[in-house]
């Protein structure tokens, strides 16, 4: 089966041992959220998550302080992992490849397709996926 972002698992498995530092974008501090969720679980295997939300600015989320925006962020950041609509995810890329420098990563979690997101980035040489969660693939892949 083709995944929608055509990358094969050994793409996904090289993207995810290569990321040591993610922003999170759209973190929520609730545990039942998913991005709860995939913040703790991607913190728990030694990543630094670095959560974005205007909201809970200034308070700590997977072991590090929340900012408001992707440009309060100021260090390197290899992923953004993005848990917003599908019709923000322009605006979302957009702010990502302006103010983080050298992002390798864009990733766009289950049910969010933004072709022309994903095209925009791929223009400033980020990686994109599409459609898949690193709390499922990470066990399917076995890391």
């Amino acid at each position: 089966m083709q995944h929608v972002d055509h990358l094969s698992d050994a793409d996904i498995i090289r993207i995810l041992q290569d990321t040591k530092v993610i922003a999170l974008v759209g973190a929520s501090p609730r545990p039942e959220r998913p991005s709860h969720q995939v913040g703790q679980f991607m913190a728990a295997r030694g990543v630094k998550v670095i959560g974005v939300n205007p909201g809970q600015a200034g308070r700590e989320l997977f072991g590090q302080t929340c900012v408001a925006r992707l440009s309060d962020i100021t260090e390197p950041v290899d992923m953004v992992d993005i848990f917003r609509r599908a019709d923000e995810i322009e605006h979302v890329v957009d702010e990502a490849l302006h103010a983080l420098k050298g992002l390798k990563y864009v990733w766009m979690q289950l049910d969010i397709v933004n072709e022309k997101a994903a095209a925009l980035a791929r223009a400033q040489g980020a990686e994109v996926v599409m459609d898949r969660c690193p709390a499922i693939e990470i066990p399917r892949l076995g890391l």
